[in-house]
């Protein structure tokens, strides 16, 4: 098989709820045939969301998404235990908080940098740690903080994001980290920008995933 179909422009959303349905939606409707880790997926390549009012209070997400598995991505972006589904990988949480086991508190470090200097445009952090990861990559790697027209804007790119299973909780994670930010600053949340290299759904949840997509249409 070949290259992904690109995604065309981007998906703005008011909330992220609305822009993980939106996704879902492109990909069903123009995704290509494609495998991931050898299972068969839908696929489309390039994807950039832009978020205008991220919230992790979102009744789409509430509606529609699986509490299970926004209570594992809940733990991979809160606990620091290992996460045993990825094969015992560090958790987002220990790669934010106590980056490559050094104590490192990255979040941290984007608020003091933009306390320090609110027109900063390098308040960029990682969840890749390279000398370890060898076998797991995390989907999620760069998270780019700044402050734009006042309020406090995150840039997101991952290499893929499953927008079948569990694509809704990485958005409602990414935005309580940038609620997290915008707080500690005293300012508002600005958007939420997510680009994405490879978005699909699996086969396995394209029925689900089309069921949803159909009865919020």
């Amino acid at each position: 098989m070949g290259a992904a179909a690109p995604a065309g422009a981007p998906i703005e959303s008011p909330t992220i709820g609305e822009a993980w349905l939106q996704v879902a939606a492109r990909i069903l409707r123009e995704g290509e045939p494609e495998h991931y880790d050898g299972l068969p997926i839908l696929e489309l390549a390039h994807v950039t969301l832009v978020v205008a009012e991220p919230s992790a209070d979102d009744p789409l997400i509430a509606r529609y998404g699986d509490p299970e598995r926004l209570r594992w991505m809940r733990a991979n972006f809160a606990a620091h235990d290992r996460v045993e589904a990825l094969g015992g990988a560090r958790s987002y949480a220990s790669r934010l908080f106590d980056y490559a086991g050094s104590g490192r508190d990255q979040l941290a470090w984007v608020i003091d940098r933009l306390r320090a200097d609110p027109a900063s445009r390098s308040a960029a952090i990682t969840t890749f740690e390279p000398l370890t990861d060898t076998t797991y990559i995390p989907c999620v790697s760069l998270l780019d903080f700044w402050v734009a027209d006042g309020a406090v804007e995150l840039v997101v790119y991952a290499h893929s994001i499953d927008f079948g299973a569990k694509g809704y909780g990485n958005l409602t994670e990414l935005a309580l980290l940038q609620h997290r930010v915008a707080d500690a600053l005293e300012r508002p949340v600005g958007a939420l920008r997510f680009n994405v290299k490879s978005a699909h759904i699996y086969d396995t949840e394209r029925a689900e995933m089309t069921g949803i997509v159909a009865g919020q249409a």
